[in-house]
């Protein structure tokens, strides 16, 4: 049986994970595949919250580009990612695993509050947290969003899952001679301009020594092996 080297983490996932093949929205095939690759690592013991994105419904930012009024836009994208969010649950609990949605916008119909100290009962007794509405505030992006949230129940190392190998010096599809970090400071992260998450988000990993590893979701069992400590993607820290 696989030991898992991390005991509390974050997940970061893009909404463009959810749309599979589709040009946009949720196919209920990549939701449910991925749900079993959770309960796969919740199976190990591991205190998992996640953090989903909202781009494969809407993206506020290229909202705000075509003339919405960017809070306006920012906040349509946080609804999305509570529709993300319990696509996700309802997908967990299907493979059963119990699951919490939190939400840093009320909307008490639908899910709980974002409340620090009951997301950490939570995890201790072995639910799944989603974290939905990014930060409940415009301006700021859901990977920022997955840093706070890790930050504040004290994760051991935030997850981001992308659709490359890692981080690379260059833009590896435009660039077949792009070079692949398996280690890279947040410093170099930020001076560099390597765009693997926004420059706050980078900025609050490294002001609270936050570990980041970044990976590939679309190689089957890369979750675990992260959280099993193999050499896997990019870790950004120091």
């Amino acid at each position: 049986m696989e030991h898992p080297v991390y005991k509390r983490v974050v997940l970061k996932l893009s909404g463009e994970t959810f749309m599979g093949k589709l040009s946009a929205g949720i196919d209920p095939a990549v939701v449910e595949a991925l749900a079993v690759e959770i309960r796969d690592v919740a199976t190990l013991g591991v205190q998992l919250g996640i953090v989903i994105g909202g781009g494969n419904i809407f993206r506020g930012m290229s909202a705000n580009a075509k003339g919405l009024d960017r809070t306006t836009a920012d906040y349509m994208g946080m609804l999305a990612t509570v529709i993300n969010s319990l696509a996700l649950q309802s997908a967990l609990e299907h493979a059963g695993v119990i699951t919490r949605v939190q939400t840093a916008i009320e909307m008490r119909a639908v899910a709980e509050p974002f409340i620090q100290r009951r997301a950490l009962r939570h995890l201790e007794k072995g639910r799944v947290v989603i974290f939905a509405a990014g930060t409940g505030n415009p301006y700021f992006t859901t990977d920022t969003a997955a840093v706070l949230r890790a930050v504040e129940i004290k994760a051991d190392i935030i997850m981001k899952a992308t659709k490359v190998d890692g981080i690379y010096d260059c833009d590896p599809v435009k660039n077949n001679d792009a070079v692949m970090y398996q280690k890279i400071s947040y410093t170099d992260v930020l001076t560099k301009d390597l765009k693997v998450m926004d420059a706050t988000a980078i900025s609050l990993c490294r002001a609270n020594g936050l570990p980041l590893s970044v990976f590939n979701l679309q190689k089957p069992g890369n979750i675990k092996k992260v959280i099993c400590g193999q050499t896997v993607g990019t870790i950004v820290g120091g």
